[in-house]
């Protein structure tokens, strides 16, 4: 049984240096048969823009289950966390503060009817050009940059080892 609720406050957040450490996934699926990939895009909680699902690394877990977590909470989705994409320093728009940004790409397993956040935000699969257009935030889209390089070289390395 999961929890529907998501964590809430700064108590167990994680900081370095006086930035707050967050963690961020590329949802991500196989469209079909050809390798074509989609994207999961969510909105903010307001409404206003788009992005990837992230939030605060806490305390007590890893950076992989912060993750995880963040995947489930706001975008209702469970899968494999890959390796990390790299760190990206932004300041908060609504905050004023510098976080420090961890980014994974999560290979999606299931999508769930029901999730903590359903009621506060709308999720989006589209393909990678679209979510570079909508995505609001420089960091995320850097992210998605080297994602995109990553499977075109996993790809490669694939087609290398079939000739």
């Amino acid at each position: 049984m999961m929890c529907l609720v998501s964590r809430t406050g700064r108590e167990l957040q994680r900081y370095d240096m006086g930035r707050r450490l967050v963690v961020g996934c590329i949802p991500y699926r196989y469209k079909n048969e050809n390798g074509e990939v989609e994207v999961l895009v969510i909105s903010s909680q307001k409404g206003h823009a788009m992005m990837f699902p992230k939030g605060g690394w806490e305390l007590d877990e890893s950076v992989e289950e912060a993750a995880l977590r963040e995947c489930f909470e706001e975008a209702g989705v469970v899968g494999v966390v890959e390796c990390k994409l790299g760190n990206w320093s932004f300041k908060s728009k609504s905050q004023g503060i510098y976080h420090e940004g961890h980014m994974f790409p999560m290979l999606v397993a299931e999508q769930l009817e029901f999730w903590p956040e359903k009621n506060l935000r709308q999720r989006v699969w589209m393909k990678v050009e679209e979510a570079r257009e909508v995505c609001q935030s420089w960091w995320m889209k850097e992210a998605l940059d080297v994602f995109v390089e990553r499977l075109a070289s996993q790809t490669l390395t694939k087609q290398d080892f079939l000739n």
